[in-house]
C-alpha cells in the first residue's frame, strides 16, 4: 500500500502527467469554444491570469491565445515544425563555425594528459545531468502554466457567452 502512495506521487510530478494535463485542457478548450472568431479582439485585460499571458509580441486578445495553445498542442503531438530555410542555413553556418573551432581546440588538447581527459568527461556528464535537471523542471513549470491558461480561457469563454456555470 504504502509503495502505491509514492509511486503515486511520484506519477503526479511526472514530465508526462505534466503532459497529458495540458493536452487535455487544450482539447477542453478546444472542444468548449465552437466558435473561435468570437475570441477576436476580446482583450485578456478582464482574466488577470489570461492578462499575465501578454508579451511584447502578442497581440493581446483571447483569440491569438486560443491559436497559440492550439499550436503548442500541436507542436507536442507531432513534433516542432520544421525550421525555415533561412534559419536552418544560419544554424548550419553556427555549427561549421563551432566545428573549426572544435577542431582548433582538439589539436592543441591532444597534447594533455589522458587524466585531465577523465576528469573533464566526469564533468561532463555531471553537467548535463544538472542540464536535464534544470530543464525538466522549467518544462513542467511551463506545462503548469500553459495547462493554467488554457483553463482560464476556457472559463472566460464560457462567461463571454454567457455559460459561466456549465460543465463544472
Amino acid at each position: 500500500m504504502m509503495m502505491q502512495l509514492s509511486e503515486t506521487n511520484i506519477q503526479k510530478n511526472s514530465l508526462f502527467t505534466a503532459m497529458n494535463r495540458f493536452l487535455g485542457a487544450v482539447n477542453n478548450m478546444d472542444q468548449t469554444v465552437m466558435v473561435p472568431s468570437l475570441l477576436r479582439d476580446v482583450p485578456l485585460d478582464g482574466d488577470r491570469e489570461l492578462s499575465a499571458m501578454k508579451s511584447e509580441m502578442d497581440e493581446g486578445d483571447m483569440y491569438s491565445y486560443y491559436q497559440l495553445l492550439k499550436s503548442i498542442r500541436t507542436d507536442m503531438e507531432w513534433g516542432v515544425r520544421c525550421a525555415t530555410a533561412n534559419e536552418r542555413r544560419e544554424e548550419s553556418m553556427k555549427l561549421s563555425r563551432m566545428n573549426s573551432v572544435t577542431s582548433t581546440y582538439s589539436s592543441i588538447s591532444s597534447s594533455s594528459s589522458s587524466s585531465s581527459y577523465e576528469e573533464d568527461e566526469e564533468e561532463e556528464d555531471e553537467d548535463l545531468e544538472k542540464q536535464f535537471q534544470y530543464h525538466l523542471t522549467g518544462l513542467q513549470g511551463v506545462l503548469s502554466k500553459l495547462t493554467h491558461q488554457a483553463d482560464s480561457l476556457t472559463k472566460r469563454y464560457k462567461k463571454e457567452i454567457g455559460i459561466g456555470g456549465w460543465g463544472q
